[in-house]
């Protein structure tokens, strides 16, 4: 039970207490809530304090709660990949994730989000060419199943110089996506050869450097940041209805101050 000064009968020690604590930055008007599971969209935030006008400021308050305050995540391929036709369409597997928050990646091509917010997605590629003629790969980029508009970016790769030294272009492409909660992206290509690759190659020495992925993609959270996906959308005296995305994650608490 939060502590106040007696509207009748208060004695001077209590009121001095109260207003020291006051002076002191402890005013009583502060409290936790933790975010309902099972991918709820809502949290109901009990407090007598509250009232219609209140002001209702949310800030992460546990691991969980401040893990997807900013999601991001790294993606790249180790194992290649080839077109089993020419002129069609196939999505850009993933095999290694290094770094994934508030990012999921679902049958190896689908990058999932938990956030709705604007989204930077930046994919790089390394392509390979074993004939004797050039060969060009398109790739672009699709949103729940459905092509973006003016995504697509045409790549000429060289032809081969001899039977052991092979055409390679890398390059990578940038897209701005705004998407809602649970909504995917995937990189899609197609290229006018089955000789054309993504390859890729392990690490090399003289000098001594890394491995090169055949292709990697790189997922920034722009706006707004998620802590404003968590927010009060209705209230009333003694509650305050704290909508969110949808949520699956345990312990993700958040800290709330009440104004007014």
């Amino acid at each position: 039970m939060f502590r106040t000064v007696p509207v009748f009968g208060a004695d001077q020690r209590s009121v001095a207490e109260v207003l020291r604590n006051a002076m002191m930055g402890k005013t009583n008007n502060t409290g936790s809530i933790t975010l309902a599971t099972g991918g709820a969209l809502t949290t109901t935030l009990s407090d007598e304090r509250i009232s219609p006008d209140s002001k209702i400021v949310l800030i992460p308050f546990s691991d969980a709660a401040e893990s997807d305050s900013i999601p991001f995540a790294e993606l790249y391929c180790t194992a290649g990949q080839s077109a089993a036709v020419i002129d069609t369409a196939y999505p850009l597997g993933f095999n290694t994730t290094p770094a994934l928050n508030g990012v999921t990646l679902t049958n190896t091509s689908r990058i999932n989000v938990l956030n709705a917010g604007e989204y930077s997605f930046n994919v790089g590629y390394q392509l390979q060419n074993t004939d004797n003629a050039q060969h060009e790969v398109s790739i672009w980029f699709r949103k729940n199943g459905a092509d973006i508009a003016y995504s697509n970016r045409l790549i000429t790769v060289p032809s081969r110089k001899s039977a052991t030294i092979f055409g390679f272009t890398s390059s990578s492409t940038e897209v701005f996506a705004d998407l809602a909660a649970n909504d995917y992206l995937e990189v899609v290509w197609s290229t006018s050869s089955t000789l054309v690759t993504f390859f890729a190659t392990g690490a090399q020495s003289s000098p001594t450097r890394p491995e090169t992925p055949c292709k990697y993609a790189m997922v920034k959270y722009i706006s707004p940041r998620s802590i404003a996906d968590v927010y009060v959308s209705a209230q009333a005296k003694g509650s305050a209805t704290v909508s969110h995305f949808a949520n699956s994650t345990a312990d993700k608490t958040y800290g709330y101050i009440v104004i007014g």
